[in-house]
């Protein structure tokens, strides 16, 4: 019969713990990028989703409808924080919890 050993368990979950906070880490120091309008518009976040950047092409300004200018950015935005989303997944393999990652609304 095995015995269960809580120090094993408790080494195990220190172990986790400073994976993640390295994980972290490196997510905060990568860049994505999210572009709309065929790159007209390109934004650059961090990995956890902060904003750093936004490019515009001069061929995306018409003052004649500045409305499509903000889609253009709304959408280049929205992209870019999908990107920083999938990379902090990827980083921090949430796949590998299954169900559990529901959880944590991950």
């Amino acid at each position: 019969m095995s015995g269960f050993d809580l120090n094993d368990l408790m080494k195990q979950a220190q172990q986790m713990q400073q994976q993640m906070q390295q994980a972290q880490e490196e997510i905060a120091n990568e860049t994505v990028e999210g572009s709309a309008g065929g790159g007209a518009v390109k934004v650059t976040a961090t990995g956890n989703g902060k904003i750093t950047g936004i490019a515009i092409a001069k061929e995306a300004i018409d003052p004649n409808d500045p409305e499509a200018l903000g889609d253009l950015v709304l959408a280049a935005v929205n992209n870019a924080l999908e990107n920083a989303e999938a990379l902090a997944k990827s980083k921090l393999n949430l796949g590998a919890l299954g169900d559990l990652g529901k959880g944590f609304g991950l």
